[in-house]
């Protein structure tokens, strides 16, 4: 069974994969294989350097992660230049990835950008669509207080994702995480008894 797990930036959508993990599931996450295809040394990052320029480079010869954000989040041509580069490759790795989970596993997929893709079918390659939902006040206090990120980078990095109605439109379940973590804990127990009956 394969289940796509998504939520914007700030969510908890990390922790809810961790939580299904800890049931069980296989979890394959796009966010650690974005990081993996653009390793030092890899084609992903001469890709991106070479689309860039040399300065997307640390002293240490693997990407600055600051500044290529810095340059995705203030220009949407950009932004989609990197998408072009790294989703591809994000996308090859996880279909590797799940194809190699043992028969029978409940495969969790955490595709932070699974709304934005859905026009292109990828809500169809999933037999269950969990959005993990907050009110943007809450993400946006998260993303400052636990991430130490400006208010205004958290803005603009919540600004450039879907729509809380866009990613709750693909959803077949939503998980709502403006609360503690003993009540997500009780929803995602209650989700795994649904996935376990549907299996």
């Amino acid at each position: 069974m394969l289940i796509g797990l998504t939520g914007g930036i700030g969510s908890g959508k990390t922790t809810v994969s961790d939580l299904l993990g800890e049931w069980g599931a296989v979890i394959v996450d796009a966010d650690v294989i974005a990081r993996e295809v653009v390793a030092p040394g890899s084609p992903g990052l001469a890709a991106l350097a070479e689309a860039f320029g040399p300065e997307v480079l640390g002293a240490d010869g693997g990407l600055d992660r600051e500044r290529m954000a810095a340059i995705a989040f203030a220009d949407p041509q950009a932004r989609a230049r990197l998408n072009g580069i790294v989703h591809p490759l994000v996308r090859e790795r996880a279909a590797a990835q799940t194809a190699a989970a043992p028969p029978g596993s409940v495969v969790v997929q955490a595709v932070p950008l699974l709304a934005e893709t859905a026009q292109a079918g990828q809500k169809g390659a999933f037999d269950l669509v969990v959005v993990v939902d907050v009110d943007a006040d809450v993400a946006l206090d998260r993303l400052v207080r636990m991430r130490g990120m400006t208010p205004e980078d958290a803005a603009a990095r919540m600004a450039a994702q879907a729509s809380r109605e866009q990613r709750l439109a693909v959803a077949d379940v939503v998980l709502d995480n403006s609360g503690d973590l003993p009540q997500l804990e009780e929803q995602v127990a209650e989700l795994w008894r649904e996935v376990q009956e549907r299996a």
